[in-house]
């Protein structure tokens, strides 16, 4: 079984939460392969099970709507966003990367919605350089973009970047550290907020997700991950993504694994419940 036939079905267009596949690593700096993503992960959601028994949720018990793969393969950068951005409808959106990139469509959606948008991105890197080899557009220029569209940014997890990029970091990121976790006056202070949550699959140590395109040692685990989302279970999220899974660098197929296992668990805490146990909280 996978995504597209787990949940208690949603209709297109009707407002309930969707996933949608971003095919696309066209701006990959060291390893392509992220494009296969979306693919790899609704294949490996045949594998786990519906039931999270830490968070007491199933998703036979959340109405979403499976939308496929947006048809993005040969554009430029641009236009990708562009599509990314045409494609958020009025339900709470979960894109499957795919390089990070993506996210900037998405947020600029949402922003145009939320003049509070805050996002939280967890990552291994800082993905805030100016320009990368030329372009302003790209994986490693993605959340400086975010500045861009006047949004707040709180940056987890976060352990790779230049020089240059730790500064802009201290100086307008609301929150920028090593730690998963959101601090708790972090936490409160964003509680009235719409909130956009980006996850790079990198956050976590290479040894347990070897498949992406740019792995950084001593990265975060599952659980402290899962922690941290739970953390953000009472607050307004908006939208969501999952971003940088490459398959073909984990020939043992843990990575889309344990993307599925997040993608499951991120709808299990943020999407609006229908029925039965999932209407209560974690």
């Amino acid at each position: 079984m996978t995504f597209l036939a787990a949940g208690a079905p949603g209709t297109p267009g009707s407002g309930a939460p969707t996933l949608i596949g971003v095919p696309y690593d066209a701006t990959a700096s060291f390893r392509r392969g992220s494009r296969w993503g979306p693919a790899a992960i609704r294949f490996a959601s045949a594998s786990i099970e519906t039931y999270n028994p830490l968070l007491d949720r199933d998703l036979e018990d959340v109405p979403f709507v499976d939308a496929g793969d947006l048809p993005v393969e040969g554009l430029e950068p641009s236009a990708m966003v562009r599509a990314v951005r045409g494609s958020i409808g009025p339900g709470l959106p979960l894109l499957l990367g795919g390089e990070h990139t993506l996210t900037l469509g998405a947020v600029q959606a949402l922003a145009a919605r939320h003049r509070d948008l805050a996002v939280l991105q967890w990552d291994a890197h800082t993905d805030l350089r100016s320009e990368y080899e030329g372009a302003a557009i790209c994986h490693a220029t993605v959340m400086r973009r975010l500045f861009d569209e006047r949004v707040s940014l709180v940056q987890l997890g976060i352990r790779a970047g230049t020089r240059e990029e730790f500064a802009t970091a201290r100086q307008r990121s609301l929150h920028v550290s090593r730690a998963v976790a959101p601090p708790p006056p972090l936490l409160e202070s964003l509680r009235e907020r719409p909130l956009y949550l980006t996850v790079d699959i990198d956050v976590l140590d290479p040894s347990v997700a070897p498949g992406t395109g740019n792995p950084e040692p001593d990265g975060a685990a599952y659980a402290d991950l899962l922690a941290a989302l739970r953390s953000l279970s009472r607050h307004r999220v908006v939208g969501m993504d999952l971003v940088e899974v490459a398959p073909p660098w984990d020939p043992g197929g843990a990575t889309p694994v344990i993307a599925a296992s997040l993608v499951r668990d991120m709808l299990l805490l943020f999407a609006p419940a229908g029925r039965g146990p999932a209407a209560s909280s974690p």
